[in-house]
């Protein structure tokens, strides 16, 4: 191959080689902030063939540099390889973590099937302690001293003092499973489900307690309100594991730590590559 042949085709391969990179670099970025499974996936694997050609280019740029004894450009080439190995090795770390997105799916989980059975245990709760004839939906202060009167007058103040206590504790839970799915320190999700598992508790033994002092017939809502309870507290376990995976905190910070420090480092190489290149068909041309 002439040796002007030879320049075009180097210059072209770095060229396209900073293209892919660019290319790999930004589908990466993608899917990390990628908001559901389908686009972090597709992002992924832009990711990866763009990562594909820039070691294509680089393999088939190597012999054409040694052919036209380019020295300063062979070394830039090998530290380019150099940090793209490190690029890889942070990226391979990376992309599974951001498909897996294990923080968007317990939000979604909180708001959800979460905050749905909270809802249904505080209305179910409701409903048995306050309702005319225990199966009326509550509506104002009155008709719910007027209900509380079905039960002893010493209870009724009990009553009404439970229930404010289950549905506290549950809205505490809801409170803390926000931070935890934000939090990335490990002792501190520690100490967020210390305190959810007491919350928890509260809730369980306040039910526990109305279910006592309320009548036969408000056996149909408190159990209603038992099994919402149940339900709340199977999501919230399920939330806790998918955010102690924290696969999009985790990938998010290797993204904007080192992986950023080494993707700068590639791209400042490959302009320089570029400059070099264009040095020499510039000589050429005189």
């Amino acid at each position: 191959m002439p040796a002007l042949t030879q320049q075009v085709e180097a210059r072209r391969l770095a060229s396209d080689l900073r293209v892919q990179f660019s290319k790999a670099a930004e589908a990466s970025n993608r899917a990390v902030m990628a908001d559901t499974d389908e686009a972090s996936s597709a992002a992924a694997r832009e990711a990866e063939q763009a990562k594909q050609a820039v070691e294509r280019d680089g393999a088939a740029l190597e012999p054409l540099l040694h052919a036209l004894g380019y020295g300063d450009e062979i070394r830039q080439v090998d530290a380019f390889k150099a940090r793209f190995a490190e690029y890889r090795t942070l990226d391979a770390d990376i992309l599974p973590l951001a498909v897996e997105n294990t923080n968007i799916k317990a939000q979604r989980l909180a708001f959800g099937p979460a905050r749905d059975a909270a809802n249904m245990f505080r209305q179910s709760l409701e409903a048995a302690a306050f309702a005319e004839g225990f199966g009326a939906p509550r509506r104002s202060s009155t008709e719910r001293s007027r209900a509380a009167q079905q039960i002893t007058s010493k209870d009724a103040c009990g009553v009404e003092a439970l229930v404010a206590k289950a549905t506290a504790a549950v809205l505490e839970v809801q409170v803390i499973e926000a931070r935890h799915i934000a939090e990335s320190d490990e002792a501190a999700m520690s100490r967020m489900e210390a305190e959810m598992a007491a919350a928890e508790s509260a809730a369980r033994k306040a039910l526990d307690a109305v279910k006592g002092l309320l009548p036969p017939a408000a056996g149909p809502q408190l159990a209603a309100a038992a099994a919402a309870l149940d339900r709340f507290i199977a999501s919230n376990a399920e939330l806790v594991t998918l955010s102690r995976r924290n696969s999009n905190v985790r990938s998010l910070a290797l993204s904007l730590g080192r992986k950023r420090t080494v993707t700068a480092e590639c791209d400042d190489i490959l302009h320089a590559l570029d400059d070099a290149l264009a040095k020499h068909d510039f000589t050429a041309t005189r």
